[in-house]
């Protein structure tokens, strides 16, 4: 059965990049209703801190070490983390921006899943190379100041570039950026820039 995986990374369920997930999954599932949907809450599913046994099991791979039975308990937690993104024939990612970038959550599961023999590979003659398979990814960005006209007050988007070249890096490169802002001020802007990103969504999920 084809899998979407969705990565949720919002901690509140009524927050703007929620609501957009739903009306994207929702239009999904009407598209596809034979496909199964995975859904990865950061802030309720279990993510490893990355330190410990495994950091450890991270440097032993690249020193060409074998495991110890701590550091390899350790990195099957991860390499389950990273089996659901792998698996998946298509991601969405909804997430809020917070203070310019990404939530420190979603930081957490890259540098989770971002492992040697995992995600990425290092050849001395091509250098690193990536291990996923590029699948079509839909981000969603959710933030308080409007990154699509313009009016950003002088704030800097860095979570657009930091997730695609994250996610580059480790094999996927077919992903559109939707994003939503802005999502506080004045009510008329707010509604214009939700309606707007909503009508879009729906129509990428019906072909996605």
């Amino acid at each position: 059965m084809p899998k979407l995986f969705h990565l949720s990374c919002s901690p509140r369920a009524d927050s703007e990049s929620s609501a957009a997930a739903r009306v994207f999954v929702d239009r999904f599932r009407q598209a596809q209703p034979d496909w199964d949907i995975d859904v990865m809450n950061l802030w309720r599913d279990h993510l490893p801190e990355f330190e410990g046994y495994v950091l450890e099991a991270k440097y032993a791979r690249i020193n060409g070490r074998a495991f110890t039975d701590s550091q390899r308990d350790a990195f099957a937690v991860t390499e389950r983390i990273a089996l659901r993104f792998a698996l998946a024939d298509r991601v969405l990612i909804s997430t809020p921006m917070w203070n310019f970038g990404i939530p420190y959550k979603l930081k957490q599961w890259i540098d989770v899943i971002t492992q040697p023999g995992l995600a990425f590979r290092f050849d001395a003659a091509q250098g690193y190379l990536p291990l996923f398979n590029d699948r079509p990814t839909v981000v969603i960005l959710a933030s308080g100041s409007d990154f699509v006209t313009g009016m950003n007050r002088g704030r800097i988007d860095m979570a657009t570039p930091y997730l695609r070249e994250a996610l580059r890096f480790i094999g996927v490169s077919n992903v559109r950026f939707v994003p939503m802002g802005p999502t506080t001020g004045p009510a008329e802007p707010i509604r214009t820039a939700r309606e707007g990103a909503h009508r879009r969504l729906a129509e990428m999920a019906a072909r996605f």
